[in-house]
């Protein structure tokens, strides 16, 4: 049985969060920032802060990538990070068993 868009996101948000910091899945800051912007927005919601002071640069980056999806669904958001995930894995080459099956999940 397929698995439903909430148990495709926290797989998707696992698989990420706990990829060893030499493993093939090595996305770029700009792309990181991606997944961050898309988890927040698919638990929390619109951004609900102060955007952080000028010294705090991750932060602003932060709450800027969050804020760049204003109005977009929980949902919809859910899907875009694992939409992310799928595009990110479907182009390392050669693949592992582990980004082999989570792929076939995602994809199902």
């Amino acid at each position: 049985m397929p698995l439903t868009l909430q148990e495709k996101f926290e797989k998707a948000y696992k698989f990420v969060q706990n990829q060893p910091k030499e493993g093939p899945f090595q996305p770029s800051q700009d792309r990181k920032l991606e997944y961050y912007k898309y988890y927040k927005q698919g638990t929390e919601g619109d951004v609900s802060t102060n955007r952080p002071g000028m010294f705090d640069f991750v932060g602003k980056a932060k709450w800027d990538a969050h804020n760049s999806v204003k109005g977009t669904s929980k949902e919809d958001a859910q899907k875009k990070y694992v939409e992310l995930l799928v595009e990110d894995l479907e182009g390392i080459t050669p693949k592992t068993e582990e980004i082999e099956s989570i792929l076939a999940e995602l994809k199902a």
